[in-house]
């Protein structure tokens, strides 16, 4: 496993200046360490630094363009192939697990339409195909600060498992 390390005075500025700036820390130390995220990269990592990040794909792409984009991105085998969902649980975000596996549905349900290039008028058009993915996408934003409250504890509770924390 490759060492993430960290000054404790930068993790306590992120802090202070909020929760989505301490898990951004976290998020942005490890990218820094491995570089670009790939099948080598990840096999670097333990469970819960590739969970982070993970995390911050999932939350950067459905805050973005929804659940259509993350899966049109073609992120759904990172989502779907991976154990993404019982991480979630076992971080205690057992609603963002069950957001996942009914995404995992439409996405089963409209796979063959979200693996096709498209254009951006036809990428638009999507969202009036496949409006289910519209309460997927309004849940997780109505969630998306508690949620992102409980991944800065989960950090903060266990932050030996995503980092090593200098003087």
């Amino acid at each position: 496993m490759k060492e993430i390390t960290i000054k404790e005075s930068v993790v306590v500025d992120a802090a202070n200046r909020g929760m989505d700036e301490f898990v951004g820390v976290f998020t942005w130390v490890i990218k820094d360490a491995i570089g670009e995220l790939n099948a080598d990269s990840m096999a670097t990592l333990n469970a819960d630094q590739v969970t982070l990040l993970a995390w911050e794909i999932l939350h950067d792409e459905v805050m973005d363009g929804g659940f259509l984009q993350l899966l049109y991105n073609g992120y759904a085998p990172f989502f779907f192939q991976n154990p993404f969902g019982k991480m979630m649980r076992l971080w205690g975000l057992n609603d963002v697990a069950r957001l996942i596996n009914k995404a995992r549905k439409l996405y089963i349900k409209y796979q063959k339409d979200l693996d096709v290039e498209t254009n951006d008028d036809e990428f638009m058009q999507l969202y009036e195909r496949m409006p289910e993915f519209d309460d997927l996408d309004d849940y997780f934003v109505e969630n998306e600060e508690q949620w992102m409250g409980m991944v800065a504890c989960y950090i903060d509770e266990h932050v030996d498992k995503f980092a090593k924390v200098t003087a």
